[in-house]
């Protein structure tokens, strides 16, 4: 079972890596869309945020992954350092993705229920930025369990 966790968190991190290819060509693109196009270029950055939002949700979680948080390295033993893992994946990340599944469940749904556009543009897509914020707490939630009870790497 935690072998198939592993490989689906590890291809979920891995397709959205490629996010950050259009990501970036969109962003360049705003300013020429601006000054030289002169349309298109609310456009570009509404579709960036929504595969930024998309990235950063699975980019956190490989962040976990490969353990490169931000950590004081050498207070603790590396045999506490596991423990404290553990315990910080059960006691502070699980519960919080658990929140943020169950209190924000009926707002994503209502969002891509009605598929809700940017406030700004009426572009649509923006239900995806909040549907992110969802796929973040579950896989969130998934790396979580995977540390708290899973085989110590």
């Amino acid at each position: 079972m935690w072998r198939v966790l592993d490989r689906l968190l590890a291809r979920t991190g891995g397709l959205a890596a490629w996010l950050v290819l259009p990501v970036s060509a969109l962003l360049l693109l705003q300013w020429p869309l601006r000054d030289v196009v002169r349309a298109y270029s609310r456009e570009a950055n509404d579709v960036a945020q929504w595969m930024f939002a998309l990235y950063v949700a699975a980019a956190l979680t490989q962040a976990t992954r490969a353990r490169t948080h931000l950590a004081v390295p050498g207070v603790l033993r590396p045999a506490w350092r596991t423990q404290v893992a553990r315990a910080g994946a059960l006691v502070c990340v699980l519960p919080w993705a658990g929140f943020i599944l169950v209190a924000g469940a009926p707002g994503v749904w209502q969002s891509v229920r009605g598929l809700e556009a940017f406030p700004d543009t009426f572009n649509p897509g923006y239900f995806l930025v909040k549907l992110a914020a969802w796929l973040l707490a579950l896989l969130a939630a998934a790396q979580a369990l995977r540390d708290a009870f899973g085989p110590a790497d």
